[in-house]
């Protein structure tokens, strides 16, 4: 189209300006222009490859007791240590999601946000409709980071509720809780104690009680679960599950009446939670 325009508008210039008059000049000049219009007459751009296929994703988030749904704000269960306890909620941050692929690609998703914060009293928090275009394939395993780690886990990274509530005090580190899993218990005197089972940095103190360092409590997590098939153009939904008895039984027995209802300044306590933490997560396909 652009060439026939062109044609259309030199040719009578050139007539005008007396081309014409050597006719050897005129054919000369015509079939330069008509060959270019020949060899030229697609001007669209080369579109290039295909975009790989993509899906989606969406992650839904169960806290579990022996594999039922928690209830909160009543004293129902027993850990392994014998303590009679409730929970009363539990909040929580994952970050750094990675899909593993059969054929060794990596995913991590990063779009609009890789940092979501899980509550049990906002029910909109228990589903994240992960915002990225998924590459299309089979994945194997998947992996993310429990808390937030320390390059991103920076005092007012979030400024509004119900985030920002998460904060952990600048003096103990900075950043944020890890975790927020709050409760009671009946302890060794048979009174409903407070407990207040909270993971974040810790501290390293002198003899004095001063703070001389900080250790970094968050840590990665290859949920359990099954291989799934990102399909083009369909959600796939997956389920994380913490189970939270795993929090208090296992690998270590965790008596309440040993470490007490507040964890944030007792790196020892924090470190045996860690361990505990790493086997309380397991992934789930969603086939409903």
């Amino acid at each position: 189209m652009k060439n026939s325009i062109l044609i259309i508008i030199i040719v009578p210039l050139v007539i005008l300006f007396g081309w014409a008059n050597d006719g050897m000049k005129l054919k000369y000049l015509l079939f330069i222009i008509i060959t270019a219009s020949f060899f030229s007459c697609n001007d669209d751009p080369d579109p290039g490859p295909p975009a790989p296929p993509t899906g989606k994703i969406v992650f839904e988030f169960q806290h579990l007791f022996h594999n039922n749904s928690v209830q909160f704000d009543t004293i129902r269960y027993l850990n392994a240590a014998g303590n009679l306890m409730m929970f009363t909620e539990i909040q929580w941050f994952i970050s750094d999601v990675t899909l593993h692929y059969s054929n060794g690609d990596n995913y991590t998703i990063k779009e609009w946000k890789d940092i979501h914060y899980i509550d049990t009293d906002i029910p909109s928090t228990l589903a994240w409709n992960v915002f990225d275009n998924i590459p299309a394939g089979i994945v194997d395993s998947v992996t993310f980071t429990f808390g937030i780690n320390e390059q991103k886990n920076q005092s007012f990274l979030f400024v509004n509720p119900p985030e920002s509530l998460m904060f952990w005090p600048d003096i103990l580190g900075g950043g944020y809780h890890y975790l927020k899993l709050n409760g009671k218990w009946i302890d060794n005197l048979q009174r409903v104690s407070p407990f207040n089972f909270h993971l974040g940095i810790g501290q390293i103190y002198d003899n004095q009680g001063n703070i001389t360092g900080f250790i970094q409590n968050y840590f990665s997590i290859n949920p359990a679960g099954p291989s799934f098939n990102i399909e083009q153009g369909k959600t796939t939904e997956l389920i994380i599950i913490m189970d939270v008895d795993s929090w208090f039984d296992t690998p270590e027995t965790w008596d309440l009446d040993y470490w007490g209802g507040d964890i944030m300044q007792n790196q020892a306590a924090m470190a045996a939670a860690c361990i505990n933490g790493k086997d309380s997560f397991r992934l789930s396909l969603n086939i409903d």
